[in-house]
């Protein structure tokens, strides 16, 4: 069995970032580090770095979130990014999707005793829920899957003229090169790569911002939402 490692008291730039919501980040961090990894929602590893590597890693994607939009954390885990972005951004409403059981049962317990009422916890995949939650200003995604993969999950969740930021580490450049075909074709207008967390994290977290156009998703996803939300009324009408 591996010995449980020691959550590390949390640095000072975690009070700066979290402000008033310290006491509840470090709480969040707790139950990552207690029940996260007793059910195998993160390693025991990834413990001793959690402030750094996981939480403020996430946390300072607000800075490139605009205010007072719709997100939707798609393959949210154990809740990274979405639980970091909410602590810090209580202006945003915040859908944290996930396909597994587990993992939505310990997402709805944190929002519930964190008091985060403007996150909401939605089992099911991308694929699936479309048509089902509205369309949002900003979808985010971290470690869930190669980005032309991932752009086709999360960009057919977004409103016209929304944007998807990704996560990502070193690979960020090669992938974005690599998905652009694919983009192009899920009606991507602009891409790029930020860094931020200047003075909170080193290295900088890397984001890949895809901007897309009128039609998220291209003329296909856009004929299925059309018929998910013809279907969705028909339903309310019965």
């Amino acid at each position: 069995m591996t010995e449980a490692a020691e959550l590390p008291s949390a640095p000072e730039q975690a009070r700066e970032v979290f402000g008033d919501r310290f006491d509840d980040a470090v709480r969040y961090a707790e139950l990552l580090a207690e029940a996260g990894v007793q059910r195998g929602l993160i390693g025991p590893r990834e413990v001793p770095r959690l402030w750094e590597r996981h939480l403020l890693n996430c946390a300072v994607l607000s800075e490139v979130v605009p205010e007072g939009v719709t997100v939707c954390d798609v393959g949210s885990g154990a809740g990274l990014p979405g639980i970091p972005l909410a602590l810090v951004r209580e202006d945003l409403k915040i859908t944290l999707l996930e396909p597994l059981l587990r993992r939505t049962n310990f997402l709805t317990e944190v929002v519930e005793l964190l008091g985060l009422d403007h996150v909401t916890v939605v089992r099911g995949r991308a694929e699936e829920v479309m048509g089902k939650v509205q369309p949002v200003h900003v979808v985010t995604a971290r470690a869930v899957a190669p980005l032309d993969r991932l752009a086709t999950w999360g960009i057919p969740l977004l409103r016209p003229y929304g944007e998807m930021l990704a996560l990502k580490g070193d690979t960020a450049e090669e992938e974005l090169k690599s998905a652009a075909t694919a983009l192009s074709k899920l009606g991507a207008v602009e891409t790029s790569i930020l860094h931020v967390g200047e003075g909170v994290v080193d290295p900088l977290s890397t984001v890949v911002r895809v901007e897309v156009g009128e039609s998220p998703g291209g003329v296909r996803f856009a004929a299925k939402r059309a018929k998910a939300a013809r279907t969705s009324r028909t339903r309310r009408r019965r």
